[in-house]
């Protein structure tokens, strides 16, 4: 245990061409804290870990300190293994320090009686490498790998089988079986449970909660926040912060702090409309005349100097009461709350009521080691969850419906006028254009306009696709889906990558739609609430 480190960000500030995407974050983790980064797409979530993990391109701009513990991994959203790679390679190059490690003590032990050598450094050497060895506990690696390849059901794949071959929860679950042989003292993750299904989230979930050092991690996941996170740290709090007192931190999980966080947004809506009260009362003050002060008081007969007397000390009162609201004033402006931003909220129609009747029709459907259907009807207004374990053909499913892929057997009816999908991955082909150009491109000229879904903040309108973060594409493939009012939905996975917030709105308004949904999903959040149809496939 005294290897394990703690993570230290101080004043961290991040730019893009002086666009600043971080500002001013402070973040002490310290080992067995286990800390979720939440806040809305495009915040900084993903930034913050590369900073931390030192992946930031050349063409930012980065101010602060960071202290990381020496022995720090990242798994991105994107596992860093080569197509050509094979399983077993993998593996082999996962398990290769570890056995370095193991070989090292053992040499430096024998060499602890060696007369030719200097016992102090000899002796210091060997504490080094056994303190390293012991904290990944080395020995037990090559057991730990083939423990981790059985539990996330790799076992049944065959080791020479490439990378660029898997599927992304195969993928997903090969990086996380490297993790669980090394046993990083230091763990960054950024969407870990993507493509994962209930048993590889089960294993990811224990390992975490076991894991003695530091995790800091982005997730989707409601259900995986609430049972790994002992913190969250949100990177677009209130003005008066995460924990009401100016600081970021929430100590708890997310269905704790989905409450206090309304609670903390009321409570900056009431204090700026109050702040607001007291500077229009106050600017009224540092405008007043003598009226108010010496009303209906003109001179009386044989009484103008006394009225003279009168109005001089009515003056002087006028002029301390505009400069004591003057004064007043100026505290009340420099110190007022700032006005609480518009947050994004989702404001279109999913699906279109069309034609009543079966739209789908699907007998004896087969494409060939992807997925076996006997039979499925989808009837006009139906919403349909489609779940199953990674590898079952749930977004194969959706690529037939879409017509995107052709099965190899079997019969597919799809009566619907209008068919839309969201993909699991949302690809663009041109990453130079715009947010808005893009959408007028792909959703064509009768489209809904795209500042009136509430899916990307007007700033980002303007900005290239490749500048948006992966919510943000995201959430720009979804409004291109809905652009048109489909009768027929389809969405794979419509919760990974956006932000918590939309993730419940998405839910709302599948439940509201009068359209046709199909949805595929591993979210335990959003299958524990629905309230439509089901397929379980495998």
């Amino acid at each position: 245990m005294s290897a394990l480190q703690p993570l230290v960000v101080r004043d961290l500030c991040v730019s893009y061409a002086a666009r600043p995407v971080l500002t001013g974050v402070d973040l002490l983790a310290q080992p067995g804290r286990r800390i979720g980064l939440v806040g809305e797409n495009g915040v900084g979530k993903s930034t913050l870990l590369r900073a931390v993990a030192g992946r930031l391109p050349a063409t930012a701009t980065v101010a602060g300190t960071l202290e990381r513990p020496d022995d720090l991994v990242m798994l991105g959203q994107e596992p860093p293994f080569p197509d050509d790679a094979s399983i077993s390679d993998v593996l082999a190059r996962t398990l290769a320090p570890l056995r370095r490690a193991v070989a090292d003590v053992e040499r430096l032990a024998a060499a602890l009686d060696d007369p030719e050598l200097d016992p102090q450094e000899s002796a210091a050497a060997y504490d080094r490498v056994l303190e390293q060895a012991l904290a990944h506990d080395a020995w037990d690696a090559d057991r730990r790998a083939e423990l981790a390849a059985a539990r996330l059901g790799l076992d049944g794949l065959e080791p020479e089988r490439r990378v660029g071959t898997l599927s992304g929860g195969q993928r997903t679950r090969l990086a996380l079986a490297t993790i669980m042989t090394t046993r990083p003292t230091c763990l960054l993750l950024d969407e870990p449970t993507n493509h994962l299904d209930d048993a590889a989230l089960e294993v990811l979930t224990g390992f975490l909660v076991d894991l003695p050092g530091v995790v800091l991690f982005t997730s989707h996941d409601r259900v995986f926040l609430d049972d790994v996170a002992t913190d969250l740290v949100d990177l677009d709090p209130s003005a008066f912060g995460t924990d009401g007192e100016g600081g970021r931190r929430f100590g708890g999980g997310w269905s704790a702090y989905e409450e206090h966080r309304r609670d903390a947004r009321r409570r900056w809506e009431e204090a700026y409309a109050a702040q607001q009260d007291e500077l229009e009362a106050l600017r009224a003050a540092t405008r007043i005349g003598t009226g108010p002060i010496a009303h209906n008081r003109g001179p009386t007969d044989n009484d103008k100097f006394i009225h003279a007397f009168k109005g001089s000390r009515v003056d002087r009162t006028l002029a301390r009461r505009k400069k004591d609201a003057g004064r007043r004033l100026a505290v009340a402006e420099r110190d007022q709350v700032r006005k609480p931003p518009e947050p994004l909220r989702f404001g279109g129609r999913l699906a279109d009521a069309g034609a009543g009747g079966r739209l789908v029709l699907v007998r004896d459907l087969a494409v060939d080691g992807r997925l076996r259907l006997d039979r499925l009807d989808v009837h006009a207004g139906e919403h349909l969850l489609v779940s199953g374990g990674n590898g079952a053909g749930k977004s194969t499913l959706l690529g037939v419906l879409a017509s995107r892929l052709v099965p190899d057997r079997g019969t597919v009816q799809v009566g619907a006028r209008r068919v839309a999908e969201l993909a699991q991955d949302v690809v663009f082909d041109r990453m130079g254009r715009t947010a808005q150009a893009t959408y007028d491109a792909l959703a064509g000229g009768v489209a809904r306009p795209l500042r009136e879904l509430g899916l990307l903040h007007p700033r980002d309108l303007v900005r290239p696709v490749g500048a948006l973060s992966v919510g943000q594409r995201r959430r720009l493939g979804l409004a291109v889906a809905v652009a048109t009012g489909p009768d027929l939905l389809l969405l794979d996975e419509p919760t990974n990558h956006v932000s918590l917030a939309l993730a419940g709105e998405l839910e709302e308004a599948i439940g509201a739609t009068a359209g046709t949904v199909v949805v595929a999903s591993h979210d335990r959040w959003l299958r524990r609430r629905w309230q439509g149809s089901g397929l379980l496939l495998g």
